[in-house]
């Protein structure tokens, strides 16, 4: 899904995304500025459109995303 469809994010929406890829990082001990967190701040954005649009089911979705 792309980006474009839903431009505009609420300041809850960039919580629940902030917190989740801060989450997966802190997992995978990498730094929020680097390639791979990067790579999966934007798995989570299309995860996020795609429904996981709480926290803990966005966290879990980039868990088991095979690209990360």
């Amino acid at each position: 899904m792309s980006l474009f469809m839903n431009p505009t994010f609420s300041p809850e929406d960039l919580d629940v995304l902030r917190g989740a890829l801060d989450a997966w990082c802190s997992e995978k001990r990498l730094d929020i500025k680097s390639p791979e967190a990067q790579f999966a701040a934007s798995a989570a954005l299309d995860l996020y459109q795609a429904g996981h649009n709480d926290g803990e089911k966005l966290l879990l979705a980039l868990r088991a995303h095979k690209g990360l």
